[in-house]
């Protein structure tokens, strides 16, 4: 019979081999709370460009994408080059500014995440911004070496594309079904399902959760410590199981 710290250490590798091994997260509107930034990037890009502003539902509706392919679905019938390209330099130029004090994560990431990690999953982050970008943000809460993998939309395809996931699975060598995906738009969770994973939908982010929902995600949450229960109630389950099967 295993009793004391020998169960619990057996406890906790089974979690590892019967559930999840691998989270992976967006970024923008998962963990942190930048949309309205975004969005008003966007339209000061525009306003610089003498371009129409989109509505604030449209740019919510493309956050996720790379910015190539955001604007290129803002904005179809810009054909010329240099002012998309000046378009895409206003945008980037502009969220430097706002995010000059960095924005929030949302309530219960910074604790979620440090459980996670002493929980013993890996942790990954699959982002629409430029690797630049993510560095830069990573480096700004001290986050350099927080994640064990990363991929972002200017060295891969854009989502919905899963070609991210895909590298991020064969750089941990995790099988698909031993990750989760985690993110506030469709993008996030089409780009899951074609990589054969689960995903979570979050409805606090830039997509409301009814529309997330049409996607069929694993799980749909309102707040980010829902998900933290929802894997715990999961690894109990599990080991509970194992337990009674090794008596």
């Amino acid at each position: 019979m295993r009793c004391g710290r020998e169960l619990w250490n057996v406890l906790v590798r089974d979690r590892q081999q019967l559930g999840y091994q691998l989270l992976i997260f967006d970024w923008d509107g998962t963990l942190v709370d930048s949309i309205g930034r975004i969005v008003m990037a966007m339209h000061l890009a525009a306003d610089a460009c003498e371009l129409p502003r989109c509505k604030d539902e449209q740019v919510r509706g493309i956050i996720g994408l790379g910015l190539p392919e955001a604007i290129r679905s803002l904005y179809p019938h810009l054909e010329d080059v240099d002012r998309a390209k000046r378009l895409r330099q206003s945008y980037s130029d502009n969220y430097l500014i706002l995010e000059a004090e960095p924005s929030a994560l949302f309530r219960g990431v910074a604790e979620g995440l440090a459980s996670f990690r002493a929980q013993g999953y890996r942790l990954a982050v699959a982002t629409g911004k430029g690797r630049h970008g993510l560095q830069r943000v990573l480096a700004d809460r001290g986050w350099l070496d927080y994640f064990d993998y990363s991929r972002c939309a200017d060295e891969t395809a854009s989502k919905p594309d899963p070609l991210m996931l895909h590298e991020i699975l064969a750089q941990s060598g995790v099988a698909a079904n031993r990750a989760l995906m985690v993110g506030d738009s469709s993008f996030d969770l089409l780009m899951a399902q074609r990589a054969g994973m689960d995903c979570v939908a979050v409805g606090y982010g830039a997509q409301p959760l009814q529309a997330l929902r049409k996607c069929q995600p694993t799980l749909a949450i309102e707040c980010f410590t829902e998900l933290h229960a929802w894997l715990d109630g999961r690894a109990s389950n599990q080991s509970v199981g194992v337990v009674l099967h090794d008596r």
